[in-house]
């Protein structure tokens, strides 16, 4: 199989999954989409991300499913009047916080290549009478954003996911405005995962083996041409991790970071 096909099979995998997600409302984290008993907390889950109570109730019901693996709200500094877009929006969770940061005259851009986590985001954003919300369908390698837009990228453990991240960071690269930033929550390898995790797509989907080692990741970043980069892991993520894949021991390989960089 050559490597495009490669990657398409990868993408099917995903989107197969987060469409069952979509349809069911969501699941606790980035657990693994098929394991029984990961998938029932609900909501409050986000709690453990970093996300306050006050911000679990400011979003439309149906758009926070538990997904992510931190906060990149806490680490995005957005400001009033600026464009923001999120990468793998999901039902719209982060991008409505977003769209509250940045205000009227203000934008946020969510893209997601799952065709029914964007009609669920749309959805949300009519419901709760989000004016400043765009959701798009496209991957996050091909970008359906123009050149120099933006001012802030954030995304919640999304990126792992991509069978292709140094090109997840070209085009982020492309679409922000010089002085832009990337403001990313994501897992990180903290050691080398063994081959049947590796391989298994449920824990690709469960944002276990797609993980990057955070000197892979900065040597993307770098190539893509992004400067002062800071990728910082949060080894206490691993208590909410191992629940991902109840008894396959995944938090001993990898643990959720935040991950920022400028484009100068």
């Amino acid at each position: 199989m050559n490597k495009e096909l490669a990657e398409d099979a990868v993408r099917d995998a995903v989107r197969k999954d987060y469409t069952e997600v979509a349809r069911a409302g969501g699941m606790s984290g980035c657990c693994e989409p098929s394991a029984t008993g990961c998938c029932d907390s609900g909501p409050e889950v986000s709690l453990k991300f970093g996300y306050s109570p006050e911000e679990l109730a400011a979003v439309p019901e149906g758009a926070n499913m538990g997904l992510g693996c931190g906060n990149p709200q806490a680490i995005a500094a957005l400001e009033a009047g600026e464009t923001v877009l999120d990468l793998g929006a999901g039902g719209g969770f982060d991008a409505f916080l977003a769209a509250r940061r940045v205000g009227p005259q203000g934008r946020v851009i969510g893209v997601d290549m799952t065709p029914a986590m964007v009609s669920k985001a749309r959805a949300n954003a009519a419901k709760a009478g989000f004016a400043n919300v765009d959701f798009r369908l496209g991957e996050i390698e091909h970008l359906p954003v123009a050149d120099a837009t933006v001012d802030a990228i954030i995304s919640n453990c999304v990126i792992n996911l991509s069978p292709d991240k140094p090109q997840v960071f070209r085009e982020a690269f492309r679409v922000l405005k010089r002085g832009g930033r990337l403001a990313v929550s994501d897992v990180v390898a903290s050691a080398a995962l063994p081959a049947e995790m590796r391989e298994d797509l449920k824990l690709l989907s469960g944002c276990i083996s797609g993980a990057a080692a955070a000197d892979e990741l900065e040597r993307w970043l770098k190539g893509a041409g992004f400067t002062d980069i800071r990728i910082a892991p949060k080894e206490e993520s691993r208590s909410f991790i191992k629940d991902w894949a109840p008894g396959r021991k995944v938090e001993d390989y990898v643990v959720s970071a935040s991950i920022q960089a400028v484009k100068l």
